[in-house]
């Protein structure tokens, strides 16, 4: 038995019937250098012999009575390949649209909870480019639970399936695998109970790393002579921020990674991760404006930040922690808005090693932890009051050489992040052979007209790639003031030390 995470049971209690908590994934594959379309058998029995490579894969949550403890992955002793695979062939209509249409319904459905929680669309009749004579193809739409895995090990677990040679490998006969016994709802709450015994410890670590992070920022703060940080619930409402349904539509857009490095180049002092968040808001931005949306106040980004060691590698979990971040869509200049970008991101570093974001919620029990994510979906917390952030941007470093399956080459990846309440939009930037793809998750019902992100990327990087070019030396005065964002677990801790000096104020009256 493995005990999941605070942070990965939250995805669990948040999920819905309209807010499924999966990441997606659509994988096209270029069959034409095969003397045969591969069938949908090879592929079966190959992802059979590849499955000892991902444990997750064959296991299932149990979860314990009453909620009294977090949920435990065991072995699925009735585990069944099939039940996690489907075969759909495109037929006449195997085109590029067709398959994220069809796509979008799939990841539309959560997961079944009574087996392992993945499933694998296997996709036939399609065809690479928009015409009859196209190359011929398939693709996969795959759907791991967010409670599994994060963005950053999911692209570990592809690559782990994957092969690095168009040499198909020979399929050998699945590894012997024997499933450790169910354990009995007896055990499980035993074992709950010694882990409820434990939590004190846990807070109490959590208290001294808390304290040595707020001592890291105070200091930090007074040698940079930096203003106070900014308040919780601070972004602006957005177009983004509405109760959002169950539709979901995938928008996507490539760029060559060498224009995005050429742009850093002619900046200076920035990461390829500021140009992407920088082309990002440039985007968003342009779609505002078309939506005559208020760009007076900044929009205000959560990006994920991997915490996985190389010492200490799991495949599957989250591992990560949050920063928040302004995207200085109020400023005119796209490149400046770069530099600003970075600065952003600078100031906040001494939080971002602060505190993991699953350090966090041990805090709080497993039955306070599903209440309080189901309580800030019923009672519209986000609609009421002024969101924390507007939108995540996950930036997911890829391999960088050709993948292949059975000597079908991988041309192509769109990736996919859940949404939940009040959050229409989400970004997932993966790098693939020489190439950055931006994936916008959506909601139709609440992002309109959201295809035409697609052609704002586009234009976005030609007026940052021309600001660039044209944009004099950029320098930080030294006495301006530096918006300073927040790790998301500093901001909760310090809105919790709010309500504890509230409570402990009225008990001295």
């Amino acid at each position: 038995m493995r005990q999941l995470s605070e942070l990965d049971a939250s995805f669990l209690y948040l999920e819905s019937e309209i807010a499924p908590m999966h990441i997606g994934g659509v994988y096209l594959f270029d069959a034409s250098e095969r003397q045969e379309p591969l069938p949908f058998g090879t592929f079966v029995a190959y992802l059979r012999s590849r499955l000892h490579v991902v444990p997750v894969f064959r296991q299932r949550l149990k979860e314990i009575p009453l909620r009294l403890g977090r949920p435990y992955w065991i072995d699925d002793t009735e585990f069944s390949i099939e039940r996690h695979l489907a075969y759909v062939n495109l037929g006449e209509q195997g085109r590029r649209e067709s398959l994220t249409t069809l796509a979008a319904r799939i990841l539309e459905e959560p997961l079944k909870r009574d087996r392992p929680l993945w499933h694998i669309t296997f996709v036939d009749g399609f065809r690479l480019d928009d015409r009859p004579d196209g190359n011929e193809g398939f693709a996969l739409i795959v759907k791991l639970h967010h409670a599994a895995i994060d963005a950053f090990s999911g692209e570990e677990i592809i690559s782990k399936l994957l092969e690095y040679t168009p040499s198909p490998r020979p399929i050998t006969p699945p590894k012997p695998w024997h499933p450790s016994p169910q354990p009995s709802d007896e055990r499980v709450m035993l074992q709950a109970g010694a882990n409820m015994l434990r939590t004190p410890l846990q807070v109490t670590s959590l208290a001294f790393t808390a304290a040595e992070a707020t001592a890291r920022g105070l200091i930090q703060k007074q040698l940079r002579k930096l203003p106070l940080p900014l308040p919780l619930f601070s972004a602006p409402h957005s177009p983004f921020n509405r109760q959002i349904t169950g539709h979901r539509q995938i928008v996507s857009a490539t760029v060559e990674l060498s224009r995005l490095k050429s742009v850093k180049a002619a900046l200076g002092d920035v990461t390829l991760n500021d140009v992407v968040l920088g082309l990002c808001a440039e985007a968003l931005k342009r779609y505002l404006h078309r939506q005559g949306a208020d760009t007076d106040r900044s929009l205000v980004a959560i990006t994920p930040i991997s915490v996985r060691s190389n010492s200490l590698r799991r495949a599957t979990g989250n591992q990560m922690s949050a920063m928040l971040l302004e995207l200085a869509t109020n400023e005119p200049d796209p490149a400046r808005r770069i530099h600003r970008i970075h600065w952003n991101a600078v100031a906040s570093e001494p939080y971002r090693e602060a505190i993991a974001a699953d350090r966090l919620t041990e805090m709080l029990p497993s039955p306070m932890l599903a209440l309080s994510a189901r309580l800030y979906s019923e009672l519209q917390v986000a609609q009421r009051y002024q969101p924390v952030f507007n939108l995540p941007i996950t930036n997911v470093p890829g391999p960088q050489v050709p993948l292949y399956l059975q000597g079908a080459r991988l041309v192509q990846q769109y990736n996919t992040a859940p949404l939940f309440d009040s959050l229409g939009l989400v970004i997932v930037a993966v790098s693939y052979q020489g190439n950055l793809t931006i994936n916008f998750t959506l909601c139709p019902d609440v992002v309109a007209n959201g295809e035409a992100l697609t052609g704002d990327i586009e234009d976005s990087l030609k007026a940052i790639e021309e600001a660039a070019n044209g944009l004099e030396a950029w320098n930080q005065p030294e006495d301006a003031p530096i918006p300073v964002p927040q790790t998301l677990t500093d901001e909760a801790l310090t809105a919790m030390e709010k309500v504890l000096k509230g409570v402990l104020g009225r008990f001295r009256s």
